[in-house]
């Protein structure tokens, strides 16, 4: 059994409740807008970290992050990008990537928006962590957990607290 953290949208800032929720976590993946170079370092250095970069990322520092990222876990193939969309009003550059990836999971940012919803057209869980740093129009932020094991999601669990710490 592999568990997961999922994150989006730190725009530089990493609140303590990623340490606290993503604790007994195996991997964090973080759907960009990370911010920083040195946020990447901070999480790197308390679990492994997949990530990607999101449109407001600057490139300086982040070279291995790439704008879409693909991973087998637990047999369960996972697709990792920034501005994705919803089931039927996906970004359309990505949904060719997905047409060809066909994954079990497609994790996504962008919108601040935390959704968790199955697509059945296109057989996947569509997994948006909403944000959890301090910029944007979310009210509250969000993380997920979630663990995959037998070719299976399984336990996924939502964290929501106050943006400003409150």
């Amino acid at each position: 059994m592999t568990r997961i953290g999922v994150m989006s949208d730190t725009h530089g800032f990493v609140p303590r409740q990623v340490y606290e929720f993503f604790k007994d976590v195996d991997l964090i993946i973080h759907c960009g807008d990370i911010g920083s170079s040195d946020v990447l370092e901070e999480l790197r250095l308390f679990k492994p970290v997949l990530a990607v970069y999101g449109n407001c990322d600057d490139r300086y520092g982040l070279d291995d992050v790439k704008r879409v990222q693909y991973a087998t876990i637990e047999g369960v193939k996972i697709m990792v990008t920034h501005i994705g969309g919803y089931p039927k009003h996906y970004d359309r550059y990505i949904k060719e990537e997905l047409e060809k990836a066909k994954c079990d999971i497609f994790f996504c940012g962008h919108s601040h928006i935390l959704r968790v919803m199955y697509d059945k057209d296109m057989d996947f869980l569509l997994v948006n962590p909403g944000a959890c740093g301090r910029q944007g129009i979310h009210q509250k932020a969000t993380l997920v957990r979630l663990a995959l094991e037998d070719k299976k999601a399984k336990d996924l669990e939502i964290m929501e607290f106050e943006k400003w710490g409150k």
